[in-house]
């Protein structure tokens, strides 16, 4: 179908299913894309399914979204795969790049022991939660000395990212929340991973994505709205004139 030719917000993540291919049950996954409209309004822009996710698959779906009408996106939000930022200036040159900060927390958090993980997490979220993205970096720095030593691999992460991550800190506080998590599309991944479950594997892709696709028109008819969306419209009309 034709999209709107500017979205405030896009979301972009992929979530995993199996399915049964000469005689082998292989992963494959379904590359979600959920747009942020004028009107509040969240609507799922399309979906794609690959093997393995890359900044050139990813290339090939925003051309799809350009060629189906969408000439703007203000805001993107993805996790952080090599390539990504560079992909998305490519076909939108003047959107900003925000990486998920919750798919960084569980990045962050794949090689912590069990029994730190909660003050650990406790921890990172003085990072993000910081008023201003210079008490953001102190926090940082406080976080390194605490936890620098025992998980190297989560600092180099987040300062390797770090100006992708912290994009949000360059907006109101009206338009942070909705900007820095892929919840949106989480939203959905959970009504998916809900429906994936009870089939375990699929006898064809086409299977699978015919019942993913009825998923997402059961999941788009309650019609789903952002919560204080004019104080957030406005704020974004000042900053995108």
């Amino acid at each position: 179908r034709p999209l709107e030719s500017l979205y405030m917000i896009v979301w972009m993540d992929g979530i995993v299913f199996k399915v049964r291919e000469n005689g082998k049950v292989i992963n494959k996954t379904v590359y979600l894309c959920v747009g942020l409209n004028k009107d509040g309004l969240k609507e799922v822009l399309g979906m794609w399914v690959g093997k393995a996710e890359s900044a050139s698959f990813w290339m090939g779906v925003l051309t799809d979204l350009k060629a189906r009408g969408v000439e703007d996106v203000l805001i993107t939000v993805t996790d952080n795969l090599n390539g990504f930022t560079d992909t998305i200036k490519a076909v939108f040159p003047e959107s900003t790049s925000q990486i998920c900060v919750v798919h960084q927390i569980r990045n962050s958090c794949r090689y912590v022991v069990w029994k730190e993980k909660k003050e650990f997490t406790s921890d990172l979220k003085l990072i993000y939660n910081a008023p201003t993205k210079e008490s953001a970096s102190q926090e940082l720095d406080n976080f390194e000395k605490k936890w620098g030593s025992k998980y190297p691999y989560a600092i180099r992460s987040w300062r390797t990212n770090w100006d992708e991550l912290t994009s949000f800190f360059d907006f109101p506080l009206e338009i942070r929340k909705i900007i820095y998590t892929t919840n949106a599309v989480e939203s959905l991944n959970r009504v998916l991973r809900k429906t994936l479950k009870t089939k375990g594997s699929f006898p064809t892709e086409e299977a699978a994505t015919k019942l993913i696709f009825l998923a997402i028109r059961n999941f788009e008819k309650g019609g789903r709205a952002v919560r204080e969306w004019v104080a957030a419209r406005n704020q974004l009309t000042i900053m995108f004139a």
